[in-house]
């Protein structure tokens, strides 16, 4: 049994109401869809039930600090998160509905995602105050950008203030303070995201260019996810690596990047080195685009250590 220290995550909540068509539409077009799932989502919720779905053979601990709201999906979502083994005591409930997030799914497995934040908006720098001795005494700290901004710079802060690392996702991509790079252990952009932050597409320069144009920014360590490319591994400290792919049938990206952050905290609590938990977080993000949904897509230990034995 570990002794690590509780993984803390600190975003969004949502249910994803899901369609599938057989193309993402251009604007101004109506699709027929080909079915309709849906299923408890949110960037911050599916990273807590990633690291917990991968951490629990170890006894490794996830919390979550979120909000949701006073309806039925709040329930639902509450319900699921308990379900995989995540910790909801710092989980609050507020008037109003809950996040919830509306995706179209192509056949190809590519997505697009329209998120209604609902009571994520009211996860304040207050809020967290509330429980900020869960966010000091964390062994590692994720956030996201589906909170407000001001919330995520306090988190940051205060992670700062207690020597815990953050990794932060930097999506939806909006522009951010100097200073929040420079707070962040871990920046872990996909493509679409690093060329907001960079001004100018990946491919541009490649992705090893891309890093260390991050890296400048003050991380100290960033992953470049490159979806079916694998990812691009580089430290401040000068230690850096393409993390090769697995190769897979996709059926759904949604929750990949997520799939990929919570595994790469889970193994980093587990005690593996960071590139180590690198190549970890890669498989795990394999194994969740073989099958439908954010959260019910998460892959668990056995799974992610199949594929990596069968890889090699």
């Amino acid at each position: 049994m570990t002794t690590a220290k509780p993984i803390v995550v600190v975003g969004s909540i949502n249910m994803d109401l899901a369609a599938t068509a057989p193309h993402i539409p251009a604007a101004g077009e109506t699709l027929l869809g080909t079915g309709f799932e849906s299923h408890p989502g949110g960037k911050g919720a599916n990273q807590a039930v990633a690291a917990a779905r991968l951490g629990a053979p170890s006894g490794i601990q996830v919390q979550m600090i979120g909000l949701l709201g006073s309806d039925d999906i709040g329930k639902q979502l509450r319900e699921g998160l308990q379900k995989a083994g995540v910790d909801t005591a710092a989980v609050g409930q507020v008037p109003g509905p809950s996040g919830v997030a509306l995706i179209t799914v192509a056949a190809s497995g590519e997505n697009s995602i329209v998120v209604a934040s609902g009571a994520n908006f009211q996860v304040t720098p207050e809020y967290l105050d509330q429980h900020a001795s869960l966010i000091r005494n964390a062994g590692i700290v994720l956030s996201q950008l589906e909170i407000p901004l001001a919330s995520v710079l306090h988190l940051a802060q205060l992670c700062a203030e207690a020597n815990v690392p953050l990794i932060l996702d930097p999506a939806p991509a909006q522009t951010l303070p100097d200073e929040l790079f420079q707070q962040v252990s871990w920046l872990t952009p996909n493509e679409t995201e690093a060329a907001f932050y960079l001004g100018h597409p990946v491919g541009e320069n490649g992705p090893e260019s891309a890093a260390h144009e991050l890296l400048s920014k003050g991380a100290k360590g960033v992953i470049l996810k490159l979806g079916a490319n694998g990812s691009y591994f580089a430290l401040a400290s000068g230690n850096e690596a393409a993390i090769q792919p697995y190769h897979v049938q996709a059926v759904d990206s949604t929750g990949a990047g997520d799939a990929f952050n919570g595994a790469f905290a889970a193994a980093l609590a587990m005690g593996k080195s960071r590139l180590e938990a690198a190549m970890f977080a890669s498989a795990a993000s394999a194994v969740s685009v073989t099958r439908k949904g954010a959260q019910p897509s998460m892959a668990t230990l056995a799974e992610v250590q199949l594929l990596m034995d069968g890889s090699e």
